[in-house]
């Protein structure tokens, strides 16, 4: 099919996207969760049989220990700032939750047997956000959060900027994402309050449902315009990753 045909048909899909569930982006009440970023660069030779294992030790530490109510993680999709090969995502309740985490001796023995051994660099980012108050939603479960594309971005915005145009500037993205609910079924965003560059001030993060959606989204005029008037002139330093997010199957672990 020629390049003609694809434009209007992903065009199409965005006004599909934007008018089609209106009535669900009426978010109602919301709950503060306490959101974590690890970005992962995993040494060149790294074979299959070390991923899956590095992988599987980090997913099943939401079953070896408490506070964790959601993860997903997964390969990098395509080249970066930092060249970090993989990220996991997690979701806690309250901060007090995630500093037990970091202290967890499973958690700290997966890091030292899984992980470091494969990898000769990591990031760690936390933030608070806002989230539906609903069990789906909270939890991230449901047939919506089995599959699609897990979008991060980090920013690193100018201190000037602070406490005003740089809320602007998420709020309007928050809310370009609640326009396209048939291509979004997350987003989050906060200021970040732990990070092991402190470069970076704020966290967005974007589940997409599918590759497709992903690329929509990202190619539309509505992104590409918001980007470049109001995250451009104040953004200092950018890191945007994706992965793809599927079922685990029974062999993990």
């Amino acid at each position: 099919m020629n390049s003609c045909y694809w434009q209007m048909r992903n065009r199409r899909l965005i006004v599909l996207a934007s008018e089609g569930q209106k009535s669900n982006t009426d978010m109602g009440r919301k709950r503060k969760v306490v959101e974590h970023i690890c970005l992962l660069t995993a040494k060149e030779n790294l074979s299959d049989e070390e991923e899956k294992d590095m992988l599987d030790f980090l997913y099943t530490t939401q079953y070896q220990m408490g506070g964790i109510i959601a993860i997903s993680l997964g390969r990098i999709s395509r080249r970066n700032l930092g060249n970090y090969t993989h990220a996991v995502f997690m979701r806690f309740q309250r901060k007090e939750d995630l500093s037990k985490f970091y202290k967890n001796p499973f958690y700290l023995g997966v890091l030292k047997d899984h992980v470091m051994p494969y990898c000769h660099g990591i990031i760690n980012v936390d933030y608070e956000s806002e989230v539906e108050d609903d069990i789906l939603p909270i939890f991230r479960k449901g047939e919506d959060f089995n599959y699609g594309v897990e979008f991060m971005l980090l920013l690193g915005f100018s201190e000037s900027s602070l406490g005003g145009s740089a809320e602007d500037a998420l709020a309007s993205f928050a809310k370009l994402a609640m326009d396209f609910p048939s291509l979004i079924v997350q987003a989050t965003q906060g200021p970040i309050f732990n990070v092991s560059d402190n470069e970076y001030t704020h966290v967005a993060v974007i589940r997409f449902r599918s590759s497709q959606a992903f690329q929509i989204f990202m190619g539309s005029s509505e992104y590409k315009d918001l980007w470049s008037s109001k995250f451009e002139p104040i953004a200092q330093k950018i890191l945007s990753v994706n992965y793809s997010v599927d079922p685990v199957g029974t062999e993990v672990m």
